[in-house]
């Protein structure tokens, strides 16, 4: 994998295995690659005029499609037990019935807002509406940094606005837009490090003490690298799927670290890389997390009632092996145990499944999307009966150009060493490919929701081989210009022509059919 991971740019070219052997210039522009760019004011503005336009976008009606004013679909989990947090100090206590099955904090966050607004619609999507606002921010950054362009930048914001998927998950008390959210925070700071390590290189370069030992200089704190930690945690805080990214993250961290040193041209770079950057990157990015997941649990251990606080006391549970362990802390393991066992035998009946499951080899093209609401008694479409929908389903003409952005994506990474296309679908891939493994259990479309900003980002990038750089001619660029615009345009519209499905607005039932385009979505 690391050797795919060397090229800097899409100009550049495969590095020479002998890089010790080439003048220290030359080494030190193969780890720059190409800067970014020097419109930061024009970037910022970018940004956030589209994050403002995103965040309207999200905001719009946000408590309109409830059930009289109650939750809808996995709302109706999540939402009361944020309001039991809210009741209790941070934690739930479930009376009713044991059914917590993901940790604390995305429920923390929602009771944020209905201590805000209160038990209604706005109190319980508020919060998810600014995580999806915050989402549309880091995606226009990162993919300007991906491709050293504010327009390409610029250009994923608008395609990660107007995803349904993103769209509708920004817009729901559910906790699936925080994994997103707190993912695409992790994979930004893994490129903001992998950046920094190259300066840093670059700097021993240019000194000319980077051959003092041929593991390579050690490379100081690395702060990027340890806020990786801190987002992989809070994503380990919301839901147990973080432990695929602690793994798919961790290797691309040690894959960046090694072409790095290669390309600084390090005598042993994979030594150098084993002796001076995989501790501290378990401490950063497997230690850290773990520990941010603890703490996700504060007011569950401060309390008396929480959910299965004393099971190891209640239940006698032996300690056996793990008597050196705190109660408290054998508790919470047998806690996760009850939750992984719930999670493991939650199968998929095979006389009576759930109408609106999915597996996840439909997920990259959005084909068996999800119900959450219907109401077809109202008013308001023109029609004495009208019909309010809201329908989790990815925007097509993004989602169903996944299986070629996926192909030429790998095509990219194994043929061409683009080491940005290796990244982005290492993101994706770790938001989809865990879900194989256990092909039986229930699955819902929208555990898809942290794939999307890489799709995005993936997309992209096609987008800007499409425009082609400045050495291209005026008239090819122009082409591409062009196609690239009506692409967009294309989205855009794709998205306005879904609206009414997203956001529940009453339709007839005319229009309702008209947009279902395939049998699987009905």
């Amino acid at each position: 994998m690391t050797a795919l991971l060397t090229r800097p740019d899409d100009e550049g070219v495969r590095p020479d295995p002998a890089e010790a052997l080439r003048p220290p210039a030359d080494r030190e522009a193969t780890l720059l690659g190409r800067g970014m760019p020097t419109d930061r004011l024009r970037g910022w503005i970018v940004t956030l005029v589209l994050t403002v336009i995103g965040g309207i976008v999200r905001i719009q009606d946000l408590a309109g499609a409830t059930d009289v004013g109650t939750p809808v679909f996995d709302e109706k989990h999540y939402v009361p037990q944020a309001w039991q947090m809210l009741r209790n100090g941070g934690y739930e206590d479930n009376a009713g019935y044991e059914l917590v099955v993901h940790p604390p904090l995305s429920k923390q966050l929602i009771a944020i807002g209905e201590w805000l607004f209160g038990y209604n619609g706005w109190g319980w999507r508020i919060v998810p509406a600014l995580a999806g606002t915050l989402l549309v921010l880091l995606t226009i950054r990162v993919a300007r940094r991906l491709t050293r362009s504010t327009l390409l930048g610029g250009i994923a914001g608008v395609l990660v606005i107007c995803d349904g998927v993103l769209h509708l998950q920004s817009r729901m008390g559910m906790l699936d837009i925080f994994i997103a959210l707190f993912v695409l925070a992790a994979f930004s700071c893994l490129l903001c490090d992998r950046d920094q390590v190259r300066e840093r290189l670059a700097v021993a370069v240019r000194e000319g003490w980077i051959g003092e030992s041929p593991w390579g200089p050690k490379l100081g704190f690395r702060w990027w690298r340890f806020a990786t930690g801190i987002m992989i945690g809070l994503t380990f805080g919301v839901k147990w799927s973080a432990l695929y990214y602690i793994a798919a993250f961790g290797l691309l961290c040690v894959a960046f670290d090694v072409a790095a040193r290669r390309a600084a041209g390090v005598e042993r770079p994979w030594l150098g890389t084993l002796r001076r950057d995989v501790l501290p990157a378990l401490w950063a990015i497997l230690l850290v997390p773990f520990l941010m997941y603890l703490a996700a649990y504060w007011a569950w251990f401060a309390s008396e009632t929480g959910t299965d606080r004393h099971y190891t006391e209640i239940k006698d549970v032996a300690p056996g092996l793990w008597g050196w362990v705190p109660p408290a802390l054998r508790s919470l393991g047998d806690y996760a145990m009850n939750v992984l066992h719930f999670h493991e035998t939650l199968l998929t009946p095979k006389d009576n499944p759930h109408p609106w499951e999915s597996k996840p080899w439909t997920w990259p093209m959005g084909l068996r999307p999800m119900l959450y609401y219907t109401n077809g008694n109202l008013s308001g479409c023109g029609e004495s009966r009208c019909t309010s929908v809201t329908m989790l389903i990815g925007t097509p003409a993004m989602w169903w150009l996944a299986l070629p952005m996926l192909g030429w994506g790998i095509w990219r990474w194994f043929f061409r060493a683009d080491w940005r296309y290796a990244a982005v679908l290492v993101g994706y891939f770790a938001g989809l490919l865990p879900w194989f493994l256990n092909v039986d259990r229930q699955m819902y479309f929208f555990y898809a929701t942290p794939m999307a900003p890489f799709l995005v980002l993936g997309l992209t990038l096609v987008l800007g081989q499409i425009l082609g750089g400045a050495k291209r001619g005026f008239e090819r660029r122009g082409t591409g210009l062009l196609v690239v615009a009506l692409y967009v345009g294309l989205v855009v519209a794709n998205f306005a022509w879904l609206w009414p499905i997203l956001n529940g607005v009453p339709i007839t039932n005319a229009h309702w059919q008209a947009e279902m385009w395939l049998p699987s979505w009905r």
